[in-house]
């Protein structure tokens, strides 16, 4: 297995790890709704219950995130040479590795810092469509593009 394809299945298990503890964290403040129902009347009981909801419609919207996450990346076809850069790519730079799908968290795979940039994200943006030996200039980095995977 390449880097590539370390790359892909790791931040694969990230998202996958993110959703279902999420989905954990729902479920446990439905439950502690539901033993809170049976127990408890009057104001205090609503407010806390109204909080319990809300905090539950917050994290519904972060699975919601976090699928759509999953969608863009199960639609990556990992096995793809790019020659340009586009979704899916691993693209080498002078400076650091990036892998183009979402913004997602730093991770370290076989000792180099890999960085997840939206195609949508400012970077990311000027990245797409480029080749090996472009350069493309970020705040004060400029950035070589030495590979593309």
């Amino acid at each position: 297995m390449g880097l590539k394809e370390k790359v892909y299945q790791e931040y694969q298990n990230l998202v996958l790890e993110k959703i279902k503890t999420l989905q954990d964290t729902i479920a446990g403040l439905t439950l502690d709704a539901q033993n809170d129902a049976k127990g408890s009347a009057g104001d205090k009981h609503e407010t806390a219950l109204s909080m319990m909801h809300l905090e539950q419609e917050k994290l519904n919207q972060k699975v919601k995130e976090a699928l759509e996450q999953k969608a863009i990346l199960d639609s990556i076809d990992i096995s793809k040479k790019n020659v340009v850069v586009s979704l899916g790519s691993l693209v080498y730079t002078n400076s650091l590795p990036f892998f183009i799908s979402q913004a997602l968290p730093k991770i370290k795979i076989e000792g180099k810092e890999i960085i997840a940039l939206s195609p949508q994200s400012p970077l990311g943006r000027q990245l797409i469509g480029k080749k090996v030996n472009d350069e493309v200039h970020f705040n004060t980095a400029t950035y070589k593009i030495l590979d593309i995977e």
